[in-house]
């Protein structure tokens, strides 16, 4: 009986080998090892000395894994973003986002394949979406705002991983060079060694340029609709008090 007793002790002392969170863990460190295409069950069971059908206890499957991973690198992306005007609380969650998907392989093809309801993925976005709505945006204005700056930050980051595993840039530089391309050739330097922060930023900076306009162009018309709505219920009394 006491020897049962400290075997029970030490049982309820030990952390469990297997579980959602270790899971995740030694899938986003051999995703970093071997990428997306390298990333199966099995492998994932074999780093973790345990069986593929253990793992179905936490992830029944391989997309539900790839969707705890996907809401794991968002992890830190909902902490509160310093005050200031909405433009700049923006850049800050676009550029934690990319942060987050750059710090693992293939990060952005794990998350754009993936539709994880987690607190880091639904609060993210709440946030986003809020700091719109206070920003003077339509509901719905908010929510496509806030999908475009995500989809955006995906996909330059898909490309941009894609780059760093991508194929030798010498082909390209030939073929732009022995063609007749003369505005590329201009711009080679720039389409053979990119500067991946500099597009990200650019592109991001257009984009917020272009919501600041739409924001500013929906304001009015809401505007314009109430005080249209005012002078229309102005000559509807003058004309009953006639």
């Amino acid at each position: 009986m006491k020897k049962q007793s400290m075997a029970n002790t030490a049982n309820r002392g030990r952390t469990p080998r297997l579980s959602a969170a270790a899971t995740v863990d030694a899938a986003l460190r051999l995703l970093d090892e071997h990428g997306l295409d390298g990333l199966t069950m099995r492998r994932v069971a074999h780093a973790m000395d345990a069986q593929v059908g253990a793992l179905y206890r936490y992830f029944p499957t391989k997309q539900s894994l790839l969707a705890a991973m996907a809401e794991r690198m968002l992890e830190g992306c909902v902490d509160p973003v310093p005050r200031g005007e909405w433009p700049a609380k923006v850049q800050e969650l676009a550029r934690r986002m990319r942060i987050g998907l750059l710090a693992h392989r293939d990060g952005a093809r794990v998350y754009a394949g993936t539709h994880a309801i987690g607190p880091n993925t639904l609060g993210y976005a709440d946030m986003f979406i809020g700091i719109l709505i206070e920003a003077g945006f339509s509901e719905s204005d908010s929510a496509d705002a806030a999908m475009m700056i995500i989809r955006f930050t995906t996909g330059h980051t898909l490309e941009e991983q894609a780059v760093l595993d991508g194929p030798d840039p010498t082909p390209l530089e030939t073929a732009i060079e022995e063609g007749d391309f003369p505005h590329l050739s201009t711009v080679l330097t720039f389409l053979t060694t990119p500067d991946s922060t500099g597009q990200f930023e650019f592109g991001l900076g257009v984009a917020i340029a272009g919501l600041r306009v739409a924001g500013e162009m929906a304001i009015s018309r809401r505007f314009g609709q109430c005080a249209s709505g005012k002078r229309r219920t102005s000559g509807d009394g003058d004309e009953s008090a006639s």
